[in-house]
């Protein structure tokens, strides 16, 4: 039994829990998966860059641009030329957002096979700019297009 007020060794035992605390959030800290940027790491639910070809993206893609044909008033279909960036966000499901360039076709709305449509000639005076954000939770397998914007490039 210690008589003096603290003890040595109740000072001892209240330490140890604090530096396995303070331990904790020094390692919290810097840990990339809490959201630091040390490293060049990617903060969590940050934007990150995604690969043009990864099976999301395209998804994505194919569905903005579905949505964006179907509420155009053009006869003529359009599909992409090229992505400028794409880039993802992991939400409750995950966000794209994707900035591309879309060209007009020569095929109309009412025909089948769009990926081998040529495009309208001279393609300068039938290219977009287009920004699409689209929402995704593959595990409900639902997507929506949450922005569109499209301007003449």
């Amino acid at each position: 039994m210690c008589l003096r007020s603290p003890c040595p060794e109740q000072t001892m035992a209240l330490r140890a829990p604090l530096l396995l605390l303070a331990a904790l959030a020094l390692a919290l800290a810097v840990s990339p998966a809490a959201g630091s940027k040390l490293g060049g790491s990617q903060l969590v639910g940050g934007l990150m860059d995604a690969d043009v070809s990864e099976a999301g993206v395209q998804q994505a893609l194919n569905y903005a641009l579905s949505e964006y044909n179907q509420a155009s008033n053009d006869a003529y279909h359009s599909r992409v030329l090229r992505v400028l960036r794409a880039r993802k966000q992991v939400v409750a499901g995950m966000n794209y957002f994707l900035d591309v360039e879309i060209g007009r076709t020569t095929c109309t709305k009412s025909q089948p096979n769009l990926t081998s449509c040529p495009f309208h000639e001279p393609p300068h005076l039938s290219k977009m700019l287009c920004t699409f954000e689209i929402y995704t939770v593959p595990w409900k397998n639902t997507n929506s297009l949450t922005k569109s914007n499209c301007h003449s490039a």
